[in-house]
């Protein structure tokens, strides 16, 4: 399998999207992709299910207001204790903990998509579209590179006064 790397323009579409729609997208790709994305997804041997599970259960404890602002945090790089443990994981530990957190907003532990029908932005639909013309793998290495973008890496993050950081 040849290794793929995610497109740029594919790439910058999505984190030029409001924090909001592209948790949206996330949550439509897991709906339509992502009930194959397992610890079986290519590359998973570098997935640590305990760490990520770990990771998930702090979230699941929160209410969901909190749940929904970690989600905002990740995706808008805030250095924050859940963004650098986030940061610190590898990629594909990484898609594995937004797989879980999309099985928990399908159980309702995680704060759940609003119950009227969701409907992307334009640019989302694209995003989508552009993904799903993909293969299968290519799909899941994409989302993987996607995720991986997300939180605060604590290793190269410069300390912050605000949170102590």
């Amino acid at each position: 399998m040849a290794n793929t790397t995610i497109d740029p323009k594919l790439a910058s579409t999505f984190t030029a999207l409001p924090t909001d729609e592209q948790l949206g997208l996330l949550w439509v790709i897991y709906k339509e992709v992502g009930k194959s994305i397992t610890p079986a997804a290519p590359g998973a041997s570098t997935a640590s299910p305990a760490i990520a599970e770990g990771l998930f259960k702090q979230v699941a404890e929160m209410s969901h207001d909190e749940q929904l602002q970690v989600q905002r945090d990740l995706v808008e790089h805030k250095n924050n204790l859940i963004g650098r443990e986030y940061g610190a994981l590898s990629e594909t530990t990484k898609l594995l903990f937004w797989y879980l957190l999309a099985q928990g907003m399908d159980r309702t532990e995680i704060i759940p998509m609003p119950n009227d029908h969701y409907d992307l932005a334009p640019e989302a639909i694209q995003c989508l579209q552009q993904l799903q013309q993909l293969e299968h793998a290519q799909q899941i290495t994409v989302l993987r590179d996607l995720v991986a973008a997300m939180g605060v890496d604590p290793s190269s993050s410069p300390h912050d006064p605000a949170t102590g950081l």
